[in-house]
């Protein structure tokens, strides 16, 4: 085989694997662009835990609002221990946070569940206690 056939057949070879990284750089761009859409809309439960003494507040993300800047939802002076199901949407992290502001001391948790495992759980103690739990979304994540 000549010097020429072998640089003719190595273009073309080039080009032909060129235009199919772009053909397949387009698609993957496509399937990622469609998983984005698909998980930003997806809906998941989780279950929000807090136990203790003394929790003067909860605040929690509840579902509402937009997945980078969730709506805030407040309970004042929680019966203990709590416990509620929330929906969220996609991407928006989970999260609770018991408040207790007490001068004898205070011992809060707060878990978040999802699908029957805990995916976090925090600890506080002391005259201010913000025990707050913050996950990852289970969809993002």
């Amino acid at each position: 085989m000549n010097r020429t056939t072998r640089v003719t057949r190595a273009l073309a070879v080039s080009v032909l694997v060129l235009g199919l990284g772009a053909c397949s750089a387009e698609s993957v761009d496509q399937a990622v662009n469609k998983a984005v859409d698909e998980a930003v809309d997806e809906t998941y439960e989780v279950t929000y835990e807090v136990t203790g003494t003394s929790v003067d507040e909860i605040t929690y993300h509840g579902g509402g609002g937009k997945a980078m800047e969730p709506e805030l939802e407040t309970v004042d002076a929680p019966t203990l221990p709590w416990k509620k199901t929330v929906k969220l949407r996609g991407i928006m992290p989970p999260a609770v946070m018991p408040l207790a502001l007490d001068a004898g001391g205070s011992d809060v948790t707060c878990t978040i569940t999802y699908k029957g495992k805990v995916i976090k759980e925090a600890k506080g103690e002391g005259m201010l206690s913000a025990g707050g739990c913050v996950a990852v979304s289970p969809i993002a994540g």
